[in-house]
């Protein structure tokens, strides 16, 4: 059936007219940033094919994303770097981008739905949906925001660091991933506290050894 737009009408009916969906893309990755998107769209507003962006191709959410930017009412983005994901741990720099992804939105929300996590000391009401991007239209819509914005993050990490070809993966743990992590050693995108990345600090790179 794909996400709808019954919990912000019953927002709506509570007196709640800016109703923004928060999601986030990259928890997973050993590399890059952790992304979050808010978005804030119109009632009734009709946005044909919009899923959670896990269930979508390339091409359809790319497709989305412009019919998203283009309608909705306020979009935020915010993102967490990978030193950060490092110093504060990746639930915490997640919640951190999704704070800055609302505060990037005009007008504010008065209300907000988010996908599984809870943030806590929010001006407004906050309610986390378990598959959220499943059920709701804002954070389904929030969902492609995020992960085309990442996505486009990665193509110039690519471009910054093309030996461990990020424009394939986009730093998600591949068997390429891990192959050229151990060839190569970390960048300074990778998350040197997830497991993979720090077994590769603790042993030379290939490349530093070779004669």
């Amino acid at each position: 059936m794909g996400p709808t737009e019954e919990f912000e009408q019953e927002a709506r009916r509570c007196g709640y007219r800016r109703i923004a969906g928060v999601d986030e893309a990259g928890r997973g990755p050993l590399a890059g940033p952790v992304v979050a998107a808010a978005v804030i769209l119109p009632v009734r507003c009709r946005l044909i094919g919009v899923d959670d962006s896990k269930q979508l191709s390339v091409s359809e959410r790319d497709r989305l994303y412009a019919a998203i930017m283009d309608r909705a009412v306020s979009v935020g983005v915010g993102s967490s770097t990978a030193e950060e994901i490092d110093r504060i741990n990746i639930l915490e720099a997640t919640k951190l981008a999704m704070r800055r992804a609302l505060a990037g939105l005009t007008p504010a929300p008065d209300y907000v739905l988010i996908d599984a996590v809870s943030l806590t000391g929010m001006a407004m009401p906050v309610r986390p949906i378990i598959k959220g991007d499943a059920l709701s239209l804002s954070i389904a819509a929030a969902s492609i925001v995020a992960k085309v914005t990442r996505d486009r993050v990665m193509v110039q990490f690519h471009e910054a660091y093309p030996q461990y070809n990020f424009l394939s993966h986009k730093g998600y743990g591949t068997e390429e991933h891990l192959a050229r992590l151990a060839e190569y050693g970390p960048s300074p995108v990778h998350r040197r506290t997830f497991a993979p990345v720090a077994v590769a600090l603790s042993v030379p790179a290939l490349e530093a050894v070779r004669p």
